[in-house]
């Protein structure tokens, strides 16, 4: 594959999954276009993973992800659901039952948001939507 080649699909790759510049010779609302249907996937990936979450706001799911989403490039569905839960967490709008959800899965898992989520090995408590998880021995209980 010649270079010229490869760097045209990089840039087309970029302008669809991480926000980049619309190359030369594409329309722009045809990119659009294939950028949202890109983001609804990747909406429903999530939701396979997240499904509180998902649940949790139901139609409005599609937009919530696009809006945290869009111009993000792919790290595949646990990343991208727990960088939602954490932005609307954040934003004081994670609903309970999505927070029991975020707050089970961190009390089992490790993720700063740049590499890829490691399990827990010491006990961890965390809070969430009004409940109590606590892992031990790579057991979740829910206290509450």
């Amino acid at each position: 594959m010649s270079e010229t080649l490869a760097a045209a699909q990089a840039a087309l790759v970029d302008s669809l999954v991480a926000g980049g510049a619309v190359p030369d010779g594409f329309a722009a609302v045809r990119l659009a276009t294939v950028r949202r249907a890109l983001l609804r996937k990747r909406s429903g990936e999530i939701a396979r993973v997240w499904p509180l979450l998902a649940a949790a706001h139901g139609c409005r799911w599609a937009g919530v992800v696009a809006e945290h989403l869009d111009g993000v490039a792919p790290g595949g569905s646990v990343r991208d659901g727990w960088d939602v839960a954490r932005a609307l967490r954040a934003a004081g709008a994670l609903p309970a039952a999505a927070a029991e959800e975020l707050a089970r899965r961190e009390c089992g898992w490790r993720y700063d948001g740049a590499r890829a989520p490691t399990r827990r090995r010491l006990p961890a408590v965390r809070r969430g939507g009004g409940a109590l998880f606590v892992q031990v021995g790579g057991r979740i209980v829910r206290l509450g």
